[in-house]
């Protein structure tokens, strides 16, 4: 019989970091590798049955842990413009982020500290399209100021982290 996942989570209304045991490590890093992997071949890896390792993937997945998606590349996919754009607000951040959300081409929200208050990650067909994107943006009423990152090259991305 196989242990659950440990997950601990604070007590407060945000969620709070989870703890998880060497082999639900080992799992994640399994499908971070390759997150078509069969649960057969995971479980060859970390020592578990087929059955156990789809109730761990099943819980990390129920738990918020981590997901499971296709990460595509935008210039193969005809987006060969990207850009991070730093914006400047005042008011409640979060009904301003709730409203940048809203916009189908911005794929990343976060609110900061420092000199900009959200960065928003962006996929454009052409400079036109991100030239539109901005004025979407900017016409949110509490909006002050945005300032724009063009990206020139990607030279890494990974997305690893959380299990060492």
């Amino acid at each position: 019989m196989t242990t659950p996942p440990k997950v601990r989570r604070e007590n407060d209304a945000r969620p709070g970091p989870v703890v998880l045991d060497e082999i639900s490590k080992q799992i994640v890093e399994q499908l971070q590798g390759d997150g078509r992997k069969p649960y057969a071949a995971i479980g060859k890896a970390v020592g578990l049955s087929e059955a156990a390792v789809r109730q761990r993937v099943q819980r990390l997945l129920d738990a918020g842990v981590m997901q499971i998606v296709a990460v595509t590349d935008p210039l193969t996919l005809g987006f060969p413009r990207q850009a991070m754009i730093g914006i400047k607000c005042e008011g409640d951040l979060e009904i301003v982020a709730d409203e940048l959300s809203a916009i189908a081409e911005i794929d990343y929200v976060v609110l900061t500290a420092g000199s900009l208050d959200i960065m928003v990650e962006v996929v454009c067909e052409s400079d036109q399209h991100l030239l539109e994107i901005l004025g979407k943006i900017r016409a949110i009423p509490t909006v002050r100021a945005t300032e724009t990152f063009v990206y020139l090259k990607l030279h890494k991305q990974t997305y690893s982290w959380g299990t060492r």
